[in-house]
C-alpha cells in the first residue's frame, strides 16, 4: 500500500519518490577507522549513519531505496540487506569503477524511471532536514535538479582589503566573518535528469548541476536552517555522535 504525506499545499504520494543513496566511496578523510568499516556503516550513537538516514527518509514516506556500493559493497550488503528488517525495501548497484557523485544514477535509469522524482544523497550526511518540504519545493518549482543547501559561516582571521585596479585601497574588513550557501550532499531530480547522465561516464554532481543550467533548464536551490553535518572529516564525525547522543529525538523523530 502506498503512503500518502502532505507536503506543504500538496498531496505527495510516497510511493512515487524513492532514495538513492551513494555508499561507494572509501571514506580516506576517516582513516584509520573506515580501514575496515565502510563510511556508511560508521556508527553514530548506536546505529550506522546510513541506517540513520534510512529510519528519517521513511519517516517521511519513503519506502523504496537504491544504494550504490563500491569499495567494501559486501559489508553494507550483509548489514542492510533487502531492508526488511528496516521496514523499506532496498536494491543495490555496484560500481564496477568509480562514477563520480553523479555517475551511479546513470546505472539505475531503468528502475528510476517509474517514480515521479528521487532524492540522492551521500551516504554519511547527519541532518534534521524537513525531507517533505524539500521535495514539495522541488515539485512546485518545476525544475529538473533541487539543491539542499545550508548556511555556513567561515571567520577570516586577518584583515581583508579590497583593492581597485589602481592599487588604491577601497575596502578593509578586520577579520570578517564570510557567509556561503553550500551543498547538504542532498539533491532531488525529476527523471528528466537522464538526460544530462550518460551510463558509465564519469560524473559528479557540481557539473550535472551546471551542466543542467547550461542547457536553460532550471536548479532550485532549497534553503533549510536545520542542523547539518558531512561526517567526511574526522572532527566533523566527532561532533556528529556528540550532537545525536545530545538530540536524538530531534534526528530520529519516529522513536
Amino acid at each position: 500500500m502506498e503512503i500518502s504525506l502532505m507536503l506543504g499545499n500538496m498531496k505527495f504520494n510516497s510511493g512515487r519518490v524513492c532514495a538513492v543513496l551513494m555508499a561507494g566511496g572509501k571514506g580516506t578523510r576517516l582513516k584509520p577507522y573506515t580501514t575496515y568499516v565502510p563510511k556508511p556503516l560508521m556508527p553514530i550513537g548506536d546505529l550506522p549513519i546510513i541506517e540513520v538516514i534510512i529510519y528519517q527518509l521513511k519517516h517521511y514516506g519513503v519506502k523504496d531505496f537504491y544504494i550504490c556500493i563500491g569499495h567494501m559493497a559486501h559489508l553494507i550488503q550483509a548489514f542492510l540487506g533487502d531492508g526488511s528488517r528496516l521496514g523499506v525495501n532496498i536494491e543495490y548497484s555496484f560500481e564496477e569503477q568509480p562514477l563520480g557523485t553523479a555517475g551511479p544514477i546513470g546505472l539505475l535509469k531503468e528502475r528510476l524511471l517509474k517514480y515521479d522524482s528521487f532524492i540522492s544523497m551521500n551516504g554519511d550526511v547527519l541532518t534534521t532536514l524537513d525531507y517533505s518540504r524539500a521535495i514539495s519545493r522541488h515539485m512546485e518549482s518545476n525544475a529538473i535538479a533541487t539543491v539542499c543547501v545550508n548556511q555556513r559561516s567561515v571567520n577570516i582571521d586577518f584583515g581583508v582589503l579590497e583593492v581597485g585596479a589602481d592599487g588604491i585601497l577601497m575596502e578593509y574588513k578586520e577579520k570578517p566573518t564570510l557567509k556561503y550557501n553550500v551543498s547538504m550532499g542532498i539533491n532531488i531530480f525529476s527523471c528528466d535528469v537522464f538526460d544530462y547522465i550518460k551510463v558509465r561516464e564519469f560524473l559528479n554532481i557540481p557539473d550535472l548541476l551546471i551542466n543542467i543550467r547550461d542547457s536553460g533548464k532550471s536548479v532550485y536551490a532549497y534553503e533549510e536552517s536545520c542542523q547539518w553535518l558531512d561526517i567526511g572529516r574526522i572532527e566533523d564525525y566527532s561532533q556528529a555522535c556528540e550532537d545525536f547522543e545530545t538530540n536524538r529525538r530531534l534526528f530520529l523523530p519516529h522513536e
